[in-house]
């Protein structure tokens, strides 16, 4: 069995105003704490071998507007879907904002888990729904329980991004070596 700190994560973003590139700084952030190093590298710079390197890939992608995909990771849509990650574990992170777009609220990183789905890769991450005020969202689960990763909104709820990301790099920590246990 791995444990985490012992594991290669990597963190592939896409951004275009720079809002999920700080929020991937605060992630590798928090991971270091842990005594984990973790490489950062944008969408548009990602090799197809750095995945294979890799036990932890982390993606991280806002939302546009109504639940537009950024750019970079539209670019790469095919290149994801054709992905082959068995072995791997992934984890989600997005951006969105809720008030001004509560029916698209972080659709993107539901999209990445659908362009992911047939990679062979085990997600782990899922967070709670509650304490957001969304309308709908492709990342969230049937009943509206959990999103398919961790939600942020820099812009209705900047004050508590930096203890969702602190509590959900725990998370990943623990669920990873339930995951790696399981997987033995």
């Amino acid at each position: 069995m791995q444990a985490l700190s012992d594991a290669n994560i990597l963190l592939v973003f896409g951004t275009d105003t720079g809002n999920t590139e700080e929020v991937a700084d605060k992630i590798c952030d928090a991971f270091a704490q842990h005594g984990c190093a973790v490489e950062m590298v944008n969408i548009t710079d990602v090799e197809a071998e750095q995945y294979e390197e890799q036990d932890l890939i982390i993606f991280g992608i806002p939302t546009w507007d109504f639940g537009g995909i950024q750019g970079d990771f539209e670019e790469v849509e095919a290149d994801l879907e054709a992905l082959k990650l068995p072995g791997k574990t992934v984890a989600l992170y997005g951006l969105g904002d809720q008030l001004g777009y509560g029916y698209y609220f972080v659709d993107a990183m539901g999209w990445v888990k659908e362009k992911l789905h047939d990679s062979g890769a085990r997600f782990i991450g899922a967070w709670p729904t509650e304490g957001y005020d969304f309308d709908e969202s492709r990342a969230a689960n049937a009943d509206k329980s959990f999103f398919c990763g961790l939600a942020i909104d820099e812009d209705q709820q900047f004050d508590l991004t930096d203890d969702r990301i602190e509590t959900w790099v725990k998370q990943l920590f623990a669920e990873f070596e339930v995951e790696q246990s399981d997987a033995v």
